[in-house]
């Protein structure tokens, strides 16, 4: 169809004479193309048409009819940015039969125009049309039509149409925002309630979950606060809360009484706080059955994608740092900024009252990250207020790029030729939805193929002194008191000085402050680290393979820049040896080590998924390990880009849902043929499960798996497996010691 109009049009054939030949094209829009675009007989009868308004824009053969008065710079860079790409496409399509004839350009211009009002025809088949064929093939009492607002039709050239499954994950987020169409702004609101009569294979129970969306329009903050609600909720079932937000936001727990992993609400005891506190609450009638938990918007987050200008490519590993923008005052030497005013409408401009700002302090700066390879994607934390984001000045990056000012314009970069190029970039954290920072980059003259990393390690190593630092990750109760107990275990067994990274996201309000106050008696620092899951990186929804995802996939930009090396251990370990052996040992230029699953343990033989079948095919007689204690050397890990590359492949293989089982553990060891793992020694990590009785008088760390042959409680493992001559305090007097701290800290803020 392309090519017959395009010829057509370059014979001058007439619009009639055209639209005879082409049977694709719907009749009415035929007349329509007829009475809008025909300008073959005559200029003059061209402009005198009839058309619906006065005020319109031709663009490639077609004519736009703005339905207000005046039209806007933005809307002719829409129109570019919509229509542009197409009809570059078409030109692409038809350039192999393209001459010197003058005549291919109006040729062009008219197949365009047919093409895309067909296109366009098709599409404005919306949903509202579409609910009205769904009722028509409904019997005549329909009880699962609803309208709203419709007498409100005239007046408003808005009408929302939904086509719902009420049993969908995709209508749980869609109602209350239908709800506030409909309430809020009094918008007609048609809905066709549509559900599934099958279900088969993955969707036999298509939600398992109870979702609210927050939004409140008469929220006042102390008096009635924006929340959600759920009620009716089934008693006897284990419930777990979770939150869905936006990118930029980061979230945290601020109060709560209840461990909100392990939700459950009994009609005997009683589910509110107070019955979890075990305070009497009277009879059973009177009982609230209230349960409270609260949370904070902590901080937001910039986020954007940085590319090469040159290349077209992104810097993946280019070391980036934020650091705050704070009135110094007149002092000699720094250079005078204008103020930037944020209006009411979000818009930035520059005071006219002059102020000299600058960075702040030499103390350093507030976040730092890499650039990821995948749409050179980079996150920094911040807080509302205006930033300077510049490449680290320590890193081999700061002696390559410059910043530069441009944009990107159908998929080209274009660098603003009038600015010279830049130490850094301001940014302004202005709102609560931002929508990503462009940063362009270009290599110094004579930079054009240099290495983004040292070719040594350690060039600029910063000195970290014999601090040996341990990231561990935990949620619920009962596993942040594991936790507790892995932290006292290894301050008292390890012979340096330990400072431990804690993931922030999932952690209770009250074991933050009570482990800070217990690592200030036992000699040891915390410091709590987040991060925000990509959105363009593939999610997870249950919580257990969240965690396991943020154990592996973003060690690389978790921690500062200046962390070098940093050892793993799961919450639920106790260590047995020495930290710093294991922190000085060599990995032999691997960017991570881990320890090999034991094999002497002949009872569990059979179910060691990794000695038959895919895995022995795929790790061809590499050792399968085990996830819960490893030592990363960071400075490796982003030398060699490992970040990226386990991003790559986890993208890949979390296609398919039944893949990646143990996802914290299966990707390094799926990954190995890439990124290899030093095999630590075994007696570093001893599993009942799987290493024998015989061989755990030599381990350095005990760590609590679940046997596949039975099942038993955690607490009760940990109290039979850790005690005995071979441990200086067993499983018991380490909780014991733990609890002592709990209660000195409580008696400290008056509970």
């Amino acid at each position: 169809t392309l090519l017959s109009l395009f010829q057509l049009g370059k014979e001058g054939k007439s619009l009639s004479e055209m639209l005879e030949t082409v049977t694709e094209i719907d009749g009415e829009v035929k007349r329509s193309l007829v009475s809008k675009n025909d300008a073959s007989e005559s200029e003059l009868q061209y402009l005198e048409s009839s058309f619906p308004s006065q005020n319109f824009v031709v663009a490639n053969g077609r004519a736009y009819f703005p339905q207000t008065p005046v039209i806007s710079k933005d809307d002719i860079d829409l129109l570019l940015d919509i229509d542009l790409p197409k009809n570059k496409a078409v030109t692409q399509l038809l350039k192999p039969y393209l001459t010197g004839d003058d005549k291919y350009h109006d040729a062009i211009s008219k197949a365009s125009a047919f093409l895309f009002e067909q296109d366009g025809s098709s599409q404005r088949e919306d949903a509202c049309g579409d609910a009205v064929q769904i009722e028509q093939d409904l019997p005549m009492e329909n009880p699962l039509r609803f309208e709203w607002n419709d007498k409100q039709t005239e007046e408003l050239k808005v009408k929302v149409c939904a086509i719902i499954d009420p049993l969908s994950e995709a209508t749980q987020r869609a109602a209350p925002l239908l709800r506030a169409f409909r309430d809020q702004l009094q918008l007609p609101l048609s809905l066709v309630v549509v559900p599934r009569i099958l279900l088969d294979g993955d969707d036999d129970i298509p939600i398992t979950s109870y979702y609210r969306f927050v939004a409140e329009p008469n929220a006042i903050p102390n008096v009635n606060p924006p929340r959600a609600d759920f009620s009716h909720l089934p008693a006897n079932h284990l419930l777990t809360l979770q939150l869905d937000v936006p990118e930029p936001w980061i979230v945290i727990q601020t109060q709560s009484v209840q461990d909100t992993d392990n939700l459950r609400c009994d009609v005997n005891t009683g589910c509110s706080d107070e019955a979890h506190t075990g305070e009497k609450e009277g009879d059973l009638s009177e009982k609230q059955y209230l349960t409270r938990v609260e949370y904070g918007l902590t901080g937001l987050s910039f986020f954007g994608q940085c590319y090469d200008a040159s290349s077209g490519s992104p810097p993946n590993g280019l070391q980036l740092t934020l650091s705050e923008i704070s009135d110094l005052g007149n002092k000699s030497g720094i250079p005078a900024m204008q103020e930037i005013e944020i209006g009411a409408d979000g818009t930035t401009t520059a005071s006219s009252s002059s102020r000299n700002l600058a960075t702040g302090s030499d103390s350093g700066h507030y976040s730092d990250t890499l650039v990821m390879k995948t749409v050179g994607y980079w996150q920094l934390r911040a807080n509302p207020g205006v930033w300077k984001l510049e490449i680290s000045k320590n890193s081999r990056g700061a002696e390559i790029f410059d910043i530069v000012d441009g944009s990107i314009k159908y998929g080209k970069f274009k660098v603003d030729p009038n600015t010279a190029q830049m130490d850094s970039k301001t940014l302004v954290m202005k709102d609560f939805v931002s929508s990503g920072e462009l940063l362009l980059v270009k290599r110094r003259p004579g930079l054009e193929e240099a290495s983004l990393f040292y070719d040594e390690p350690g060039q600029v190593a910063v000195d970290q002194g014999e601090v040996i630092n341990v990231f561990s990750l935990a949620t619920g109760h009962l596993y942040e008191r594991f936790l507790k107990i892995m932290m006292l275990s290894v301050t008292k067994r390890t012979s340096s000085k330990v400072k431990f990274w804690l993931f922030e996201n999932f952690l209770s309000p009250s074991f933050k402050a009570s482990a800070i106050a217990m690592a200030e008696r036992i000699g040891c620092e915390v410091e709590f680290v987040t991060y925000k899951w990509p959105e363009w990186l593939r999610g997870q929804s249950e919580k257990q393979r969240i965690i396991w995802g943020y154990k592996i996939l973003f060690l690389d930009v978790l921690f500062p820049l200046d962390v070098k090396k940093i050892i793993y251990v799961d919450a639920d370990q106790v260590i047995r040896g020495d930290l710093k052996e294991l922190w000085d040992m060599d990995l032999q230029g691997a960017p991570y080590g881990y320890t090999p699953m034991c094999s002497s343990r002949e009872s569990t033989l059979g179910y060691a998924f990794w000695r038959t079948g895919f895995w022995k095919s795929h790790l061809q007689d590499k050792p399968y390990h085990i996830s819960a204690l490893y030592v990363v050397d960071l400075e490796k890990f982003r030398r060699d880009l490992v970040g990226d590359k386990l991003r790559s492949v986890y993208q890949q293989l979390s296609a398919d849902p039944n893949s990646l089982s143990n996802l914290d553990q299966d990707l390094p060891n799926y990954a190995q043929h890439q990124v290899p793992i030093f095999s630590l020694p075994q007696e570093w990590l001893w599993c009942e499960s799987w290493c024998s009785d015989e061989t755990k008088t030599l381990a350095k760390t005990i760590d609590l798996c679940n046997n596949p042959l039975h099942k038993e409680a955690k607490l009760s493992m940990a109290k039979r497996v850790i005690s005995g001559d071979l441990f200086e305090e067993s499983w018991e007097e380490l909780d014991a010691e733990v609890e002592k701290y709990n209660l000195e800290f409580q008696e400290s803020i008056g509970q």
